[in-house]
C-alpha cells in the first residue's frame, strides 16, 4: 500500500513485519529489564513505572496519552498519537501502530518513567561507560589515524570508519558482536567516488553560498560511533569545510544515541587516552571554542516525525548545507520513511525532498533499504543470508548530489 506521495506505507508493529513485532514484544522489554537491573538504586516509584511500561509494551497494551513533563514536546506527542488513532482506525496498541512512532514514543515514555527531566540521570549511562572504558573503542581511534598520503584519502577513510562505527549499537547485540572488522562483501553500496567528486568540484568553484556553508552530521550512537563521527568532523574541518554541525538527541534514547553530555564525556576521556586521542580532543575543543564546530541537540531527532517533516528552521539549515551526513539505521529509517521500498529504487529518488547533497552512512539493522545498484543483489543475499537486512553485517555509503533547483 502506498500513500498519496507514492511512498510505501510505513512498517507496522503487527505481524506484517516480524522484526518490528519482535522489537516490541521482546527486544524493548528486555532493554527495560536491563535498565532496571543496571540502576538498582532507583527509588521504588521509578522502578514501578518502568515495570509497568515494560509489561504494557510486551503484552501489546493500548498506547495511552502519557502525562509528560512540561518540556515543550507534549503537544507534538499528543498529535502523533492522534495520527496513530486515525491510521489504525481506533485505539493503537504497541503491537499494531506504526513502528517508528511506537519505538520513539516507547523511549520517550521510558525517559518519563525514569524522571530524567527532573534528575538528569541517564538511565543508559552504565552501558555507555562500559564501552567508553573498554579497549576496543580506543584501538579503533588508533586505526582511524594511521598515516595516509593525501587529504582525500583521509576523508575517504574517515567516511568508512564513521560507517562501521555504526555497528557498535548498545541496543542491538547482533550488530555489536560483529565489531568493526569487515569482509569484502560487507559494503553493499560505496558512493565515495561521487562524494569526493562533489567535494572537489564545489571546493574549486567556491559553489556560491553553499561552498561556505557548514557540513551537518546527524549523529546516531555515542561511544565508538560518536568517536568516529568526531574523527570525521576533524577530517572535514581540516580538508573540506570551515564549519561542522553535529545534531544530537535532546534526551537519552535508543540506549546509546548521542546527546550533548555524551560528547563532552567522550572528549574528556580522549584527553587521557594517549597522544592520538588527546590530539584529536584538542583540535575539536579548539574548533568548538572558535565556533567552527557545534554540538546542537534538537527534540525533532527524538520525535516520530520523518525527515521530510522537518521543523521550518531545521529544514532551512539542512537545505542550505554544504553536505548533510545522516548516520545510522534509525536515521536511515527516518530518511526513507521507514517503509519497504523495492531495494533497487534509486537512493536519490527517495531523498529528493532535500535540496542539499546527502550522504547516508548506515549498517543494516532493519528491513528498509534502497539504492542497491547491482541487479539480483537482494535476491542473492536472501538466499545466502536471510537476515542480511537486520543483522548489522552489511553497510551502505549512499550519496545524493544537489537537486536541480538548488544548483
Amino acid at each position: 500500500m502506498n500513500d498519496s506521495s507514492g511512498r510505501p506505507a510505513p512498517i507496522r508493529t503487527d505481524m506484517s513485519n516480524a522484526f518490528a513485532n519482535n522489537t516490541m514484544r521482546v527486544r524493548l522489554p528486555a532493554i527495560i529489564d536491563e535498565t532496571i537491573a543496571l540502576n538498582s538504586d532507583y527509588p521504588p516509584d521509578i522502578t514501578r513505572r518502568l515495570c509497568m511500561l515494560r509489561n504494557d509494551i510486551a503484552s501489546g497494551a493500548r498506547i495511552d496519552d502519557m502525562e509528560l513533563t512540561h518540556t515543550g514536546d507534549e503537544a507534538a506527542w499528543s498529535s502523533a498519537l492522534q495520527k496513530q488513532r486515525d491510521i489504525v482506525g481506533g485505539e493503537p496498541t504497541w503491537h499494531n501502530a506504526e513502528w517508528f512512532f511506537a519505538e520513539t514514543y516507547a523511549y520517550r515514555c521510558l525517559i518519563e518513567a525514569a524522571r530524567w527531566h527532573e534528575s538528569g540521570r541517564d538511565p543508559f549511562l552504565p552501558k555507555k561507560l562500559d564501552e567508553l572504558h573498554g579497549d576496543a573503542l580506543w584501538q579503533l581511534i588508533e586505526r582511524a589515524y594511521q598515516p595516509l598520503d593525501s587529504p582525500d584519502s583521509e576523508v575517504r577513510r574517515a567516511v568508512e570508519f564513521a560507517l562501521w562505527g555504526n555497528r557498535i549499537d548498545l541496543s542491538y547485540a547482533a550488530s555489536m558482536e560483529r565489531g568493526t572488522s569487515i569482509s569484502a562483501d560487507d559494503l553493499l553500496v560505496d558512493d565515495r567516488e561521487a562524494l569526493m567528486t562533489y567535494l572537489s568540484e564545489s571546493r574549486m568553484s567556491g559553489e556560491g553560498v553553499r561552498g561556505h556553508a557548514p557540513a551537518h552530521i546527524v549523529a546516531d550512537n555515542a561511544g565508538s560511533e560518536l568517536a568516529m563521527d568526531l574523527a570525521l568532523s576533524d577530517a572535514l574541518l581540516r580538508h573540506v569545510t570551515p564549519r561542522v554541525v553535529i545534531w544530537l538527541k535532546a534526551h537519552p534514547t535508543f540506549v546509546s544515541d548521542a546527546a550533548p553530555a555524551d560528547v563532552w564525556m567522550m572528549l574528556a576521556e580522549m584527553e587521557g587516552r594517549g597522544p592520538k586521542p588527546a590530539a584529536l580532543a584538542r583540535r575539536l575543543r579548539a574548533a568548538w571554542d572558535e565556533g567552527r564546530l557545534r554540538f546542537l541537540p534538537h527534540p525533532y531527532w527524538n520525535s516520530s516525525r520523518l525527515l521530510w517533516d522537518l521543523p521550518a528552521p531545521l529544514w532551512k539549515q539542512l537545505n542550505e548545507a554544504r553536505l548533510v551526513i545522516i548516520k545510522g539505521d534509525a536515521n536511515y529509517r527516518r530518511a526513507v520513511g521507514d517503509c519497504l521500498w523495492t531495494p533497487y529504487t534509486p537512493f536519490g529518488d527517495v531523498v529528493n525532498y532535500l535540496d542539499a547533497p546527502v550522504l547516508c552512512l548506515r549498517t543494516l539493522k532493519s528491513d528498509p533499504v534502497v539504492g542497491l545498484q547491482s541487479a539480483g543483489t537482494a535476491e542473492q543475499l536472501d538466499c545466502c543470508d536471510p537476515d542480511w537486512r537486520v543483522n548489522g553485517k552489511r553497510g551502505l555509503i549512499q550519496f545524493k548530489g544537489q537537486t536541480s533547483k538548488s544548483q
